[in-house]
């Protein structure tokens, strides 16, 4: 397997090693869908056929190289093929997120000069018409399911079909041209453009060549030992680097397979059937599929409940040790082998974990209970830190050397270096080429000899391997002049199941208060054990004894910060449990569900000072946005509640000298 993946070293773009792989494994599946509730399957060859078709019918269209291509939808075949098809032609793909409101749309497709748009369906298409007329260079919309889409006529849109229709025929009168287009592309050339999140502003374009992903995605695969054998679900948003370099730069160095789901909503039955090999998901995940496991079990009979409770312990104590090859007691691994027949390799099964060799985690620090317990299960899941700016690695674990607090050791040709002020710097292979259109930005975040600034706090550890504290302009000071680091406390809360989302306060303040949001599916399943009815999401999260099991989560939380010496002044003093999740149609959250804490600051400023000046309760009034674009208000009286804070342990004096 190995040379099938060296002898791609000169294939510098991604249509070459699509032609690569039509030849070597013309029969070897690419790419999976399930529709209807059954799989479809596309060989390399039909890949490669599809695309060509596709690239022709482009280039008929008008596209030509430098030219930029958005698309839109979730992840779905044609669209990956579309992508490349833009690519045979020197065109730059420009995914977009899906979930993203028409005026979101507009900036990137705007921005980034689009000319052309491929989409999955009638929803995208509405938007696209409805900003239209503020992009002006987008001449043609081009859609891949034609549900719903009888009654379109306009002359700039078309089925990508009947574009490929048009493609085959140029094939047939230019059979060559295609193949002179692909030798044109060089591994320097602007290979896609991705859209930050917007965290702090407007997005920005991040321009990423060939080399940067496809160098960065052969690192990583040589590093971990990547096959054309693996199977990969892709389920995370196309405009999202990490899915680009898991379902498109990795799978064509390898020549693996890409799965797309049926829907979001088949989400967790498609991975189950699936059972991939390499898994990436966003800690987010991990926590939802934990949450499921455990209100189940809450549900299980008396003898279930406490048969997993004794196998998860015995996990927990001797479960890692086996999965990193360390030594074992003959009787624990006994007790191991009984729990994996009984407990564990069945649930693994019922979550699709079962073939899982490599799973990954990135985004957003892991709890280190819910980090723990997939590990203890045998599931080879590790940590990684990157971001768009260096096609994904910065940083990655490496085998046998799994830390729940760390991201571990930089990544195969990255250099790493801390600043003065604590901000973390990175140099690779995958650092990008700009931001377009933003000199001043890109000057700003990219040294000239090709160091990156990250924006995130960071420390080696005795082993060295890397610590992120929080966002470097995030990390504040108390009065008391303890450091604050706001993401730090918010995932401790997070780790409880029934918290969703978190907002900490503390920054230049005698002490810290809380936003919190409670997790509508395992709070409600809470309830309804407890016979307690309630109307919906904002009645739930008023109810005093939600109160009570949130305040309980929160003084957990307290207890462990208090024997820290660093953060025990960062314990909450007072919470308030929000009336409405935070949305990202509401801007309160990015695309990628990071908080927005400017907008927050201002939109809840009165909410926020009422943590801190004493008061019991604070009214709010929330514009929000409906799923179908309407605008609306939610009013509501919060209660304010004060957290038990633990005395921080005596620090033992040192003697002189």
């Amino acid at each position: 397997m190995a040379s099938a993946i060296t002898t791609t070293r000169a294939m510098d773009t991604l249509p070459k090693l699509l032609k690569h792989h039509a030849e070597v494994r013309p029969n070897h599946p690419a790419m999976r869908e399930k529709d209807f509730g059954i799989w479809q399957t596309w060989s390399w060859k039909q890949v490669h056929d599809e695309i060509m078709a596709l690239a022709a019918g482009f280039s008929a269209l008008g596209v030509s190289r430098g030219a930029t291509i958005a698309l839109v939808g979730d992840n779905r075949p044609q669209l990956y093929w579309s992508m490349v098809a833009v690519q045979v032609l020197g065109g730059v793909p420009v995914p977009v997120y899906q979930d993203s409101v028409a005026r979101e749309m507009q900036f990137v497709l705007e921005h980034a000069e689009a000319v052309l748009a491929v989409v999955e369906d009638q929803e995208q298409v509405d938007k696209l018409l409805e900003i239209k007329d503020q992009c002006p260079k987008l001449q043609t919309i081009l859609f891949e399911d034609d549900r719903g889409m009888r009654d379109y006529h306009q002359p700039f849109i078309h089925s990508l079909a009947s574009v490929q229709e048009k493609g085959r025929a140029l094939m047939a009168a230019n059979p060559g041209f295609l193949d002179g287009e692909i030798a044109k592309g060089k591994g320097s050339d602007i290979g896609v453009m991705l859209y930050t999140s917007g965290t702090t502003g407007q997005p920005k374009g991040v321009m990423l060549t060939f080399d940067n992903v496809l160098i960065t995605a052969r690192n990583n695969v040589e590093m971990e030992g990547l096959t054309p054998d693996e199977d990969v679900l892709a389920y995370l948003p196309m405009a999202w680097v990490g899915d680009h370099l898991f379902s498109m730069a990795q799978a064509y160095v390898c020549g693996f397979t890409v799965n797309c789901p049926e829907n979001g909503e088949t989400l967790l039955i498609d991975l189950r059937e699936l059972g991939p090999t390499y898994f990436f998901s966003p800690p987010r995940i991990y926590e939802n599929i934990l949450t499921t496991v455990m209100i189940r079990m809450e549900d299980a009979s008396p003898l279930k409940r406490k048969m997993f409770g004794y196998f998860m312990d015995v996990a927990r104590r001797v479960g890692v040790d086996i999965l990193d090859g360390k030594p074992v007691s003959f009787g624990d691994r006994l007790l191991y082998g009984m729990g994996n027949a009984l407990v564990y390799g069945p649930l693994k099964n019922v979550l699709g974990f079962s073939r899982i060799k490599l799973a990954y985690t990135a985004g957003e620090a892991i709890g280190p209970e819910i980090f723990s317990f997939y590990r203890s299960l045998g599931i080879n899941i590790k940590q990684i830190y990157g971001s768009t700016e260096a096609s994904v690695f910065i940083c990655v674990q490496p085998n046998g050397e799994v830390y729940a607090d760390t991201v571990g050791k930089p990544a195969p040709g990255v250099e790493l270096k801390i600043a003065e002020n604590g901000e973390v710097l990175f140099r690779s292979p995958g650092v990008f080429q700009a931001y377009f259109k933003k000199p001043d930005k890109t000057a700003e975040d990219k040294t000239a000899d090709g160091w990156v600034h990250t924006g995130d706090a960071g420390i080696f550890n005795e082993q060295g391997h890397l610590k992120i504290i929080d966002r470097a302009k995030d990390v504040g000071r108390m009065l008391s002049g303890q450091m604050f680091p706001p993401k730090y406390l918010e995932n401790k809360l997070k780790f409880f199941p029934f918290i969703k989302e978190a907002v900490a306060f503390g920054d230049k303040r005698d002490s810290v208060g809380c936003f919190i949001n409670i997790d509508l599916e395992a709070v409600g399943n809470w309830a309804e054990r407890r016979g307690l009815a309630y109307s919906g999401f904002q009645d739930l999260a008023a109810q005093t004894v939600v109160y009570d099991l949130i305040q309980e989560c929160v003084e957990k939380v307290n207890a462990d910060l208090a024997a820290d010496p660093m953060l025990s002044g960062c314990q909450i003093g007072r919470f308030l449990l929000l009336h409405k999740e935070l949305d990202a149609d509401d801007g309160e959250l990015t695309r990628t569900r990071k908080v927005r804490r400017k907008f927050i600051n201002e939109r809840y400023a009165d909410q926020i000072e009422a943590l801190f000046d004493g008061r019991t309760s604070v009214r709010v009034e929330t514009e929000v946005t409906f799923e179908d674009g309407r605008k609306g208000v939610v009013r509501a009286d919060l209660a304010i509640r004060a957290a038990a804070v633990k005395p921080a342990p005596a620090t033992p004096l040192r003697k002189a000298g």
